[in-house]
């Protein structure tokens, strides 16, 4: 018996806006028990620049989480009590590894309710971090929402959030549409699925535009030193301070070190989504496919143990997970097409077009990634190479990680290898295709010879290092060497 298509409903998403909340956020907890909360945050940027965060957060009272009701009281405490977490750990001289009880305490009750782990997701930063400015206007434009909790309190650091948010929005609708063409498929209507490919592969160009006005009110230098410092995990981070990870002190005195990856666009439930139904597979970095295995069928049936994408499920709420765990028991796309490659050009066109924008999408991401992250630490590390030993050494956290000269090839979990990743995760996104210039044109490599001498023609060549160049990326640690290890290599 075929299990039955998820309704949207059972897990709390909208067929308007997806995964984002269908009541929206709220700006301020209504009990008043929680204002001493609420005055932390109205106060955030300015505790995090003098200082002082630690030391108000220290002498906070441990309050309880009776007083929260709706589910979206709930997800307002997760997002407040996170972004003060990280503050507190980031937000001085030196990362803190331990995180008092008036923080802990509650923020632990509240993940077990909302089933997310203490540390700041996607969720948290993204999801339930918005308002629209006018409550008639869609919240799919960028410019009718704005955040409710910032760390540095810049337009930067809003807009890297709300471009996210609008791209759910925006991607929102194509969910209830995908579960559509999963139920005409079942039913052989060829016609409803070539259809709502045709309209998911146009709303996928619009998430790639979106997306590309990344650059537009985020600078990248600020993004590097100054907001993805506070964006940090504790997984991996021994050389930015954390060489334990982060306790969690609930004052019982058993308290213990955990590690947890920081947000990452991975914990988003709708690029996930994405890549189930159109039957898209992951490896772990640097995995090729199973040449040995007996057929495509077979090769996708095996689901590999240490998988990072998979392993980001653990970020989202739970129900949120569980919806893309019952995905992935009733996506029948990518079969479907297949069976009928040879007779129905039309569907094979609209499926590889799919897949064609889905990869687009991710290069436009690899770019952003170059730009705001590789580039960056590329001119951070020069620059730390003029100043003194006593300088580097006053100020530790993840904007100076890099700048260790001792680094070897450093082998992680939550973010190794990060370009590798994502170009390994673009070029996954295009093995599925079925028309044979479709496997063709996804399968190309860019070619770089030529670029530059415009005389000479002459090849480019590879820099060279004296070192392997590591970087703490936001869910992790990772390294510049393409040939070594990966986000999953264990």
């Amino acid at each position: 018996m075929r299990p039955p298509i998820p309704v949207l409903s059972d897990y709390g998403i909208s067929p308007k806006h997806g995964f984002l909340p269908d009541v929206l956020p709220l700006t301020r907890l209504p009990d008043p028990y929680y204002n001493k909360w609420e005055s932390i945050c109205a106060n955030l940027q300015n505790l995090i620049l003098s200082k002082r965060l630690r030391g108000v957060i220290d002498r906070l009272p441990v309050l309880s989480t009776v007083g929260l009701e709706h589910d979206a009281e709930w997800r307002r405490a997760y997002m407040l009590l996170t972004f003060f977490a990280h503050g507190y750990i980031w937000g001085g001289e030196t990362p803190c590894d331990r995180v008092p009880p008036s923080i802990s305490v509650p923020l632990l009750d509240i993940c077990e309710h909302l089933e997310v782990p203490p540390v700041s997701t996607y969720a948290a930063s993204v999801l339930w971090n918005f308002k629209p400015l006018f409550v008639d206007e869609e919240i799919d434009d960028l410019d009718n929402i704005a955040t409710l909790v910032t760390f540095t309190g810049s337009l930067d650091e809003s807009w890297f959030y709300l471009v996210s948010v609008a791209i759910e929005a925006r991607g929102g609708p194509i969910i209830p549409l995908m579960l559509a063409a999963v139920a005409a498929a079942r039913q052989g209507d060829s016609a409803t699925v070539t259809r709502c490919l045709r309209a998911f592969a146009e709303r996928l160009d619009d998430l790639g535009e979106l997306l590309r006005r990344m650059h537009e009110s985020c600078d990248p230098g600020f993004f590097y030193r100054r907001i993805r410092t506070f964006l940090a995990g504790s997984k991996n981070m021994a050389e930015a301070g954390l060489p334990h990870g982060v306790m969690y002190d609930d004052g019982s005195g058993k308290s213990e070190y955990v590690q947890y990856s920081g947000p990452s666009n991975a914990q988003s439930s709708l690029i996930q989504f994405f890549d189930l139904i159109l039957g898209v597979e992951h490896r772990p970095t640097g995995e090729k496919p199973d040449p040995s295995s007996e057929s495509e069928r077979e090769r996708r049936s095996f689901v590999p143990k240490h998988n990072f994408i998979r392993d980001m499920r653990r970020y989202m709420p739970g129900a949120h997970a569980r919806f893309l765990n019952d995905v992935g028991t009733v996506a029948n796309i990518r079969d479907f097409v297949e069976s009928r490659a040879a007779s129905d050009r039309s569907l094979s066109i609209a499926y590889d077009a799919c897949l064609a924008m889905l990869r687009a999408f991710r290069d436009i991401h690899i770019a952003i990634v170059t730009r705001y992250i590789v580039l960056p630490s590329r001119e951070n590390r020069a620059r730390s190479r003029s100043r003194s030993p006593e300088v580097i050494r006053a100020r530790k956290n993840l904007a100076t990680a890099s700048k260790n000269e001792k680094h070897g090839k450093v082998r992680g979990t939550g973010g190794t290898a990060l370009i590798p990743f994502l170009k390994q995760a673009r070029d996954e996104t295009g093995e599925p295709s079925v028309e044979g210039w479709a496997k063709r044109f996804m399968s190309r490599q860019t070619k770089i010879s030529g670029q530059n001498d415009f005389f000479l023609g002459k090849e480019e060549k590879a820099e060279v290092l004296d070192e392997p160049l590591v970087e703490h990326g936001l869910a992790g640690t990772w390294t510049m060497n393409e040939e070594y290890g990966g986000i999953c290599n264990y």
